[in-house]
């Protein structure tokens, strides 16, 4: 995935008092299949900025390729994706204002972290200086600034996602999304990225779509949690409300 065409600083956190109008990311009517086969349907979600949304549900019941729909790497067959009142339904993945953090990182093994990380802002054709400044800034961010000069076979399996992480936020996208980044990781370094993770997106104030099957997961971090089955979400609710005012039998 190329990253978002956005220029300047990585993101802060909002001034206090500061309002944003609309949602960060609206969905209406997605669908989508594949032969006779409909991976999702019916799909209608708002997203306010900053929010921290896990996608949570079995393998095959669509979340993965939601995602990917809205990152741009899979086609719908109906529906609209609006980011930040913008509609990118039709548009590229490079000028959707999204990064995307996949579960086995997706890292170029021939480079270092640093010019991994750099690999988008190369693209944007970013001043040196200011690439320089932005990479330093960003692995600081996500602790691996010691590690600039490695490459990733040299670093853990939790390193390189860190890596991966870094890469997606100094395009400065408007929306994160996440698919299982923590699933091909041990049970201790999850607990350790996951915190991170968290920790950073609250910073930021950067709204973030994050797919898991590890309902753990989806109940620490998040904000909201849509609860998929079968290609539909049945429940949109805090994990509160899931867990203790679930909609039907398979919410339960």
């Amino acid at each position: 995935m190329q990253p978002s065409t956005q220029t300047g600083a990585p993101p802060r956190p909002s001034a206090p008092g500061r309002q944003e109008s609309g949602n960060a990311v609206s969905l209406r009517g997605l669908a989508k299949r594949f032969g006779e086969t409909s991976v999702f349907a019916d799909i209608d979600a708002d997203i306010e900025h900053g929010e921290f949304i896990t996608l949570l549900g079995p393998s095959g019941c669509g979340k993965s390729t939601l995602l990917r729909a809205i990152a741009g790497l899979t086609t719908l067959d109906a529906g609209s994706i609006h980011i930040g009142g913008d509609d990118i339904t039709r548009l590229p993945p490079q000028r959707r204002g999204v990064g995307m953090v996949f579960q086995h990182y997706a890292l170029f093994p021939n480079l270092k972290v640093a010019d991994n990380v750099a690999f988008g802002l190369r693209m944007q054709k970013v001043p040196g200086d200011e690439r320089a400044r932005r990479v330093d800034e960003v692995l600081r961010l996500v602790e691996m600034q010691d590690q600039a000069h490695k490459f990733p076979h040299q670093l853990s399996g939790g390193q390189c996602q860190r890596v991966a992480l870094a890469r997606s936020l100094v395009v400065e996208p408007k929306v994160l999304l996440m698919d299982e980044p923590l699933s091909a990781l041990d049970a201790r370094i999850r607990r350790h990225l996951r915190d991170q993770i968290r920790e950073i997106q609250k910073t930021l104030g950067l709204t973030t779509l994050f797919v898991t099957h590890d309902q753990e997961e989806a109940m620490l971090m998040s904000d909201r949690v849509f609860l998929m089955h079968r290609g539909r979400i049945l429940q949109k609710d805090t994990a509160e409300v899931l867990y203790t005012r679930p909609r039907d039998e398979n919410a339960a």
